[in-house]
């Protein structure tokens, strides 16, 4: 039981780091603390932004939100849950939920959502179909946007044609195309996600009923062993290896390659080089066009804007491949285990009814499980990688008159800024005169890059506010791992310093033992070596590549659906998400065992933190 004098700091105790107080006040009026806040339930979103998040960035946190609360509130109307609330301080985003406790408002809802999601259900492979078109027609609308320029005088086409539009209205006009577009993908991004992970809730609640003995990881595996395109990058990577061994230019990847050597060397080795080139590009387009990170950061490029995470993972495959190791997913192993799972609970129903109720369940599992991992590549990836590149290319416009310095800049500026330095140099263009930004932003980008730097310096509450009694939105419980026994489990980790075990959700089973590598950012992946046991805040699926590398993950955030989770099954790695404390208690070498079926990790030393040997 949680001591009832205990609770996490209110919103009004928050102190804005000294110094950074304009960077801080630049984030839109409705996301800062008000001392109304005090009187709801926040917790840190460190599973998609676990790092100090630029001004500019924060365009996904609020289109995110924007998305999910229409669709939770007024487009599938869940009974219980409404929209999120989200807020910045110190560059972190805290986000609340929106509770429907009324009787009667839960039961007026519960009449519109069974018309609404029921729908979906009924008809979710002819809308998914559907789904896909919309993304890929979204996309290549992104694709077709040309780069933003302004001439030294209109093309004499501008005449001829009777255009009647000259060419800084084109600035503006890209612009908000790429900012609707960005808002038009998170409202896709949602159209399906609640609802497959609250098909995937009910068949977790029936099946807790029915089996009490049954472990949240014996549920997780009956949807085990799925296809879906976010695993295709590292399918690409693998294949890519196959191909450096069949056509015999493999001792080209070596751990610690330069790049640009190696594709030159193999441009210049004859047919097979230039064969594997070409495989790469097959491979690239369109399966590179996946982030080194969960996509929610702009420094955070897609694979074919920087090739390092694939090609690390080269080596060690082609290794494998030549000793004869076999680097395939374990998926037929999965859904053996999957099918037999199944039937051997099914067969402990007692009568028809039951039996009835349980295939319909699953088997609706089994139909939106694509989605809840699938739609990542085109969403999340494909979709905002090209968004944060466009960005850029207004970056490299305005840095070249004048605004900034470098390209990169243009992200310390909010959305709303950029649109007002857009329409600046539209101004200045148009009279002939001098535009104001060349004086105006690069303080304020010198200010803001030094806010950035220290907040990443200073800690985050995992949560504000009192703790509620019941959460039950099923985004916060599958997806973060936010419960109300995590929460106690996370006030009290202080208050036994001395234990050497942390508790988590049990994502995969298997024990394992070895050396812990606290990875804290994408940039320190580089860091682990054969046999590392992984610790960090969270990862993501385009980090497969590097579990060939490691024995184990452990992560501070994620439920028992997250993407952690789901992926370490798919790979068959032992892992426990949703710690809470890891990445603070455990240190960099420390010898862990991580029990994947009972959720723990228990540290079994003290002493060998490398960072302090």
């Amino acid at each position: 039981m949680a001591d009832a004098a205990k609770g996490f700091p209110l919103p009004s105790s928050l102190k804005v780091v000294p110094g950074t107080e304009a960077a801080q006040a630049a984030y839109p009026y409705y996301t800062q603390f008000v001392p109304e806040d005090d009187q709801r339930f926040w917790f840190y979103n460190s599973m998609h932004f676990p790092e100090p998040m630029h001004h500019f960035d924060m365009i996904t946190a609020e289109a995110a939100y924007v998305a999910m609360g229409a669709f939770n509130t007024r487009v599938h109307v869940l009974p219980t849950v409404k929209g999120i609330h989200h807020r910045i301080i110190n560059g972190r985003v805290y986000i609340g939920s929106e509770p429907v406790t009324d009787p009667d408002d839960i039961a007026e809802r519960v009449g519109e959502f069974q018309q609404r999601a029921f729908y979906y259900y009924e008809h979710w492979e002819d809308l998914y179909d559907q789904w896909k078109v919309k993304m890929k027609t979204l996309i290549a609308d992104a694709q077709a946007l040309p780069t933003p320029s302004l001439p030294a005088y209109e093309p004499l086409e501008t005449v001829h044609s009777g255009k009647g539009v000259a060419a800084n209205h084109n600035l503006l006009d890209i612009y908000q195309k790429q900012i609707e577009g960005y808002h038009r993908m998170w409202h896709h991004h949602f159209e399906f996600l609640l609802l497959g992970y609250g098909a995937y809730m009910t068949f977790f609640d029936f099946c807790k009923k029915a089996f009490p003995e049954i472990s949240d990881q014996a549920i997780s595996r009956m949807v085990a062993g799925m296809e879906a395109e976010i695993f295709r990058p590292d399918e690409e990577v693998k294949r890519l290896a196959r191909r450096a061994v069949e056509l015999g230019v493999d001792s080209h990847f070596t751990d610690g390659m330069d790049i640009d050597t190696v594709l030159a060397e193999l441009d210049r080795v004859g047919n097979a080089g230039k064969e594997w080139l070409g495989e790469l590009e097959t491979s690239r387009n369109p399966w590179f066009n996946v982030s080194s990170g969960d996509g929610f950061y702009h420094y955070h490029r897609s694979w074919n804007d920087d090739l390092s995470l694939p090609f690390a993972a080269l080596p060690g495959y082609i290794d494998k491949i030549k000793s004869g190791t076999n680097i395939e997913r374990p998926t037929a192993q999965l859904i053996e285990e999957r099918e037999a799972l199944v039937a051997d609970y099914r067969e402990l129903l007692d009568t028809d009814e039951d039996r009835a109720a349980y295939d319909q369940l699953i088997n609706l599992a089994h139909r939106v499980f694509p989605y809840v991992e699938g739609h990542k590549f085109y969403c999340e990836h494909w979709y905002t990688n090209l968004f944060f590149n466009k960005i850029r290319e207004f970056g490299a416009l305005l840095r070249d008159h004048g605004f900034w310095e470098k390209e990169e800049d243009v992200f310390h500026l909010t959305q709303y800024e950029l649109e007002s330095a857009i329409v600046d140099l539209m101004l200045s263009w148009a009279i002939g005169g001098e535009a104001r930004g060349p004086s105006y932003w690069p303080a304020i980008v010198k200010q803001r890059a030094a806010a950035i730097e220290e907040w990443g310096k200073h800690g985050s509450s995992p949560a504000l506010g009192a703790v509620p009694d019941l959460i039950d939105d099923p985004a916060i419980v599958m997806l973060w791992g936010i419960t109300r026994e995590s929460l106690d489990t996370w006030l009290n980790a202080d208050s036994e310093p001395d234990s050497n075990e942390l508790k988590g959700f049990a994502a995969c089973h298997g024990v394992v033992e070895g050396p812990a590598r606290v990875v804290k950012s994408v940039e320190e992946i580089s860091r682990l070596q054969q046999g590392d046991i992984l610790v960090c805040q969270v990862t993501n699926p385009t980090w497969a590549p590097i579990f060939q590398k490691i024995v184990a993950a452990v992560s501070d955030i994620g439920g028992s659906m997250s993407h952690m989770a789901i992926v370490a099954r798919e790979y068959g790695l032992p892992a426990v998400v949703g710690t809470g404390t890891a990445t603070r208690r455990i240190k960099d070498g420390q010898r862990i065992r991580v029990d994947g079926g009972r959720g723990t990790v228990t540290i079994l030393d003290d002493e060998p933190a490398l960072e302090d040997a």
